[in-house]
């Protein structure tokens, strides 16, 4: 049984205000995020490579989240560890998005015989398993940061690239679209004008829900010992070099644990917001 149209009407609103209320949170969360990212250097209480005699140190008020197993401070790894995180993750989600962009708009707008061509390559790679695909490029590559951001874009371009295409299909053979076509618009200003702004809202979601995925790949591979090298600090090599110690002095693991979730919870919540604020779902 459908709703009447007043019920409809207000369920949607009702979807679109919680859909607000989620995207301000997200954003406001991102915000702290960025803050302690860019002025990790300022903020950070101590230079995040001093080591000291007082190691696995717990937490006081010269150490809030005590020391390491050779005494540098927690708290200042995890700020300053942040910033290499996020760098990678954020280049990488930017490189596999204008990758995606690309390949997903021509597969769907030209389809035919370009279509099954660059989405058969593409399933190659979608065909893998995307942190053991990641391993595998990485331990071949070397784990530098500008491979890391090489990795992760190769692995999430075909998950944006279908991202992209479904809608374009449909787009596509929108009224609007075929009268574009018909008066002669060229080709590539068809796609930039009509096509591209109506699968923006998509394309916003996906992204930020690749951005919540890769920060747990970033962290995963540091994890594995295949992420920027030491001394610089990053999260997933921050826990690491913590799980050993985790009874003696638990917070070396908890801080970057919970790092690590207030970092992908924030990318899923604006996600999520951006679904209901955008109305992704009528896009068929």
């Amino acid at each position: 049984m459908q709703d009447s149209a007043p019920v409809a009407a207000a369920r949607k609103g009702a979807g679109i205000t919680q859909g607000w209320l989620l995207l301000a949170v997200g954003l406001a969360m991102l915000a702290a995020m960025l803050v302690l990212t860019i002025f990790a250097p300022m903020i950070a209480p101590y230079n995040p490579s001093a080591t000291s005699p007082d190691s696995l140190a717990p937490a006081s008020a010269a150490h809030w989240l005590g020391t390491d197993s050779i005494g540098r401070d927690v708290l200042s790894r995890l700020i300053v560890g942040g910033r290499t995180t996020l760098l990678i993750t954020v280049s990488a989600v930017l490189i596999a998005l204008v990758a995606g962009l690309i390949l997903g708009l021509a597969a769907g707008y030209l389809g035919g015989r370009t279509d099954e061509i660059i989405m058969r390559l593409l399933d190659v790679v979608f065909a893998f398993p995307v942190l053991l695909l990641a391993i595998a490029v990485v331990a071949a590559l070397g784990p530098t940061v500008p491979n890391l951001i090489l990795t992760i874009a190769i692995v999430y371009t075909p998950a944006m690239a279908r991202v992209v295409r479904a809608p374009v299909l449909s787009v596509k053979q929108w009224d609007h679209v075929e009268a574009a076509r018909s008066v002669g618009m060229s080709e590539i200003r068809l796609v930039l004008r009509h096509i591209l702004p109506i699968v923006v809202s998509p394309i916003l979601v996906a992204t930020s829900l690749t951005l919540s995925q890769t920060i747990f790949t970033v962290t995963a591979l540091s994890f594995l010992g295949l992420g920027p090298p030491p001394p610089d600090p990053n999260w997933g090599g921050m826990l690491s070099e913590a799980r050993q110690f985790m009874e003696l002095a638990p917070l070396t693991v908890v801080g970057p644990a919970l790092a690590i979730v207030f970092a992908t919870l924030t990318f899923i919540i604006i996600a999520n917001g951006l679904r209901e604020v955008l109305d992704v779902g009528s896009v068929r």
